[in-house]
């Protein structure tokens, strides 16, 4: 469950079939989940509404591509998360995404299952304050470290241990797909070419002992 604060989520998808399942899937899921649907950024950044708490944007639109709209998108709510929508499966799109400002990326060829958890991943926090009613940057700030989901951190420390894709998905009842998903993402969120990489970087900003 979100709470008892309902949510509202912005999707904008240029497929109207695909679109529409989303949102069907997002609000079943979801009961508390108001969705809002635009078929392009334009569409979108013309709705009369309240800051959405999360947007889906699909990574393939007529015009303005999702990549180059995640600026256009953060200009208008500052505050608001960016999930990117794909079925592109290379990593360096995932990371190019993570680069922009989106804070997790998601394959269409994702389960149902997947898709909700990340959107729930994304809007507990929000719902919590964390990135909302976060204190005003200090005149210097430091660089913000990646921002992983609770899953991905469970995946990134067993990753650590030295546990293969097939393991991790039995401790952590994912499907290998799934977890090969999370590694993906967790290697473009940490800059890292392999799981050695990952590790060292994981260790040095804190994620792992």
């Amino acid at each position: 469950m979100l709470g008892m604060t309902p949510a509202r989520c912005l999707l904008i998808d240029d497929h109207a079939m695909f679109r529409s399942g989303l949102k069907v899937l997002l609000q079943t899921g979801l009961p508390a989940l108001e969705v809002v649907e635009a078929a392009s950024l334009n569409e979108a950044l013309r709705q009369r509404m309240p800051v959405p708490d999360v947007v889906l944007l699909d990574h393939f639109l007529r015009g303005l591509s999702g990549l180059e709209g995640i600026e256009e998108v953060k200009r208008a709510w500052p505050q608001t998360p960016v999930v990117m929508v794909s079925s592109d499966t290379d990593p360096r799109t995932a990371q190019l995404a993570l680069e922009r400002g989106a804070v997790a990326f998601v394959s269409k060829e994702q389960s149902a299952d997947q898709m909700l958890s990340v959107v729930k991943e994304v809007l507990v926090p929000s719902q919590a304050g964390s990135p909302r009613e976060s204190a005003a940057p200090l005149e210097e700030p430091a660089p913000a470290p990646p921002r992983l989901t609770p899953r991905q951190r469970e995946v990134l420390d067993l990753m650590c241990q030295g546990l293969p894709n097939k393991a991790i998905g039995r401790r952590l009842d994912l499907s290998e797909n799934t977890v090969r998903w999370h590694v993906q993402a967790i290697l473009a969120l940490l800059g890292a070419a392999n799981r050695s990489e990952a590790a060292f970087a994981a260790r040095r900003q804190g994620f792992i002992a």
